[in-house]
């Protein structure tokens, strides 16, 4: 059986496709690096990171770039006839005034694997672009266009515009084609498909929050008029569906929290059709802790299998709109991936695919592999409150029950100096526990620093002295909300750092910036006197305890 979701942890807004017998699925990576995640099966049911699209600088630039900006919503598609991938998305640079600055971009590459090459400018009128081939060889950019103004309906419409590969460029005007198949608003995401002579519009509408849902329209004609499912919408968890919305900006809407699903957010769709012709929809979705309705990770990705009626209206196979747990898989042979080791030892010289850093590459130059073969040395650099330049590296929490630990050598000469263990979710949410000099104490030692929604809170009754410890072992435990810290001299005695803290603030919910992504765990490095002060990892894990029961 498929086990939803496929892709657990912060893996949003998915984009599937199918070439030959491989299923790719892209998903939003916004501030992280690198950009654009891809996800590979065989069968739908086993997946794993295959690698990423934007890997460099000059693809993705997102120094300043506010948390929840960044990458949206890429779209992954194929072009049969030149053998090409296509991924276009979008750099939100900012949202500030509501009027959201931002371009979209296309890059292309011969094989999934890359190299994908430089970014085109295509537009910046709205985010989630797709890209449509059509059966006649042309293709054509759909997005959704921002209307800012005041008094308008928010947040507009779906406009289209033709692509020319050759050129490089958009050709012609845009055309405004769809302004949602409901009244549930906050139209986005949308997908072309072509079945039967008809042009499919696959769209979001709700909000990206417990109001989400996927809806389907349809058109003899490319440009429309485009006739709305009477079925709509054909996947939510939303408890209410027929509430007039459009216009609402407030994208969580907790009224809308559903008892009856434990898959929340169900939304932003993306079709497949296996050679055997079943059909299959990608989706986002979310598993908020029962005890507080918190998502500590994030919006993640499920699958549904399909069915097409005979008067041509696709719906869930399982009946009714709500997203399930289980789904029958397609008619295909088993093809499971070998399972990953919880431990990075970095001793192979590469990274490792699971890690990411914030909105700039990793680089030799303050993440270094080879500096000290067998260790991942980190240079300091600016606090983790910063938006330009953090010595930060990490990979998704994708387990409410789970452990992370390191061992550090790390000799800090001043206050400026630190260097530890953290669950990151933004610049305004974390927890550190971090190794510093502390004046106070005459001694280096570890202790607990957070940022709570922008405050920073420093927890100095709880500090344990470790001059003495060459080596000093850090642990993260989650257990559902609950976050303890520990730390040893030996990775054998563990003594508990502070109180249990509260770990559900990594979280969409608690935040009150209006983000929306997900909780990390990784290990950091600051020095905010010189820079220069270096902090060496000798390994990183990450266990996931329900995988080990």
């Amino acid at each position: 059986m498929i086990r939803n979701p496929i892709l657990r942890g912060f893996n949003p807004d998915p984009s599937i496709l199918r070439v030959g017998d491989d299923y790719y699925i892209a998903t939003s990576t916004f501030e992280w690096y690198p950009g654009v995640q891809i996800h590979h099966s065989k069968d739908l049911v086993h997946w794993r990171v295959a690698g990423y699209a934007l890997d460099r600088e000059s693809q993705l630039d997102l120094r300043g770039i506010e948390a929840s900006g960044g990458v949206w919503a890429p779209c992954l598609s194929y072009d049969e006839k030149n053998k090409l991938f296509y991924l276009v998305y979008t750099i939100m640079r900012s949202t500030n005034g509501n009027c959201f600055d931002l371009d979209n971009y296309v890059v292309t590459s011969e094989s999934i694997d890359g190299p994908w090459s430089e970014r085109t400018y295509l537009n910046s009128s709205g985010f989630d672009p797709s890209l449509f081939h059509d059966d006649d060889g042309r293709k054509w950019l759909v997005n959704l266009e921002w209307d800012f103004r005041l008094g308008y309906e928010h947040p507009g419409s779906i406009v289209i515009q033709e692509y020319d590969p050759q050129a490089g460029e958009l050709v012609g005007s845009p055309r405004s084609i769809f302004r949602g198949a409901t009244d549930m608003g906050c139209l986005e995401a949308p997908h072309l498909y072509k079945r039967d002579g008809y042009y499919y519009m696959m769209a979001a509408e709700g909000g990206t929050g417990f109001g989400h849902a996927v809806t389907m329209a349809r058109s003899r004609s490319l440009f429309g008029p485009y006739e709305s499912d009477p079925r709509n919408p054909i996947i939510t968890s939303a408890k209410e569906i027929n509430l007039n919305r459009r216009g609402v900006d407030d994208y969580l809407k907790p009224y809308q929290y559903n008892p009856d699903s434990i898959l929340q957010k169900s939304g932003h769709g993306s079709l497949v059709e296996t050679r055997t012709g079943e059909w299959y929809i990608a989706h986002l979705c979310a598993r908020p802790l029962a005890s507080n309705g918190r998502s500590m990770l994030g919006r993640e990705t499920a699958i549904q299998r399909c069915e097409w009626t005979e008067d041509g209206w696709i719906r869930l196979a399982s009946g009714g709109q709500r997203a399930e747990l289980t789904v029958r898989p397609p008619a295909i042979e088993p093809f499971p991936f070998e399972r990953e080791p919880v431990r990075e030892d970095f001793d192979g010289g590469e990274w490792n695919v699971h890690l990411n850093s914030l909105r700039v590459p990793l680089d030799e130059s303050w993440a270094s592999l080879g500096a000290r073969p067998g260790y991942l040395r980190l240079r300091g650099r600016e606090s983790l409150f910063s938006l330009h330049e953090q010595s930060l590296v990490a990979r998704r929490l994708q387990s409410v029950r789970a452990v992370a630990e390191t061992c550090v050598e790390f000799e800090p000469d001043n206050f400026h100096e630190m260097a530890g263990l953290t669950l990151f979710y933004d610049q305004n949410m974390f927890y550190y526990l971090r190794i510093y000099y502390s004046e106070s104490l005459g001694s280096k030692c570890v202790g607990i620093l957070y940022a709570d929604n922008g405050r920073k809170v420093e927890l100095r009754e709880s500090r344990l002295p470790v001059g003495g410890w060459e080596r000093v072992y850090l642990r993260a435990v989650v257990d559902g909300e609950s976050l303890t810290f520990f730390a040893s001299p030996d990775g054998v005695d563990w003594s508990q750092v502070g109180p249990v803290l509260d770990g559900s603030k990594c979280s969409d919910e608690y935040s009150t910036s209006g983000h929306f992504t997900g909780a990390f765990v990784g290990v950091c490095c600051q020095d905010s006197y010189r820079k220069r002060k270096c902090a060496d990892f000798d390994y990183f894990e990450y266990r996931e305890l329900d995988l080990e029961e």
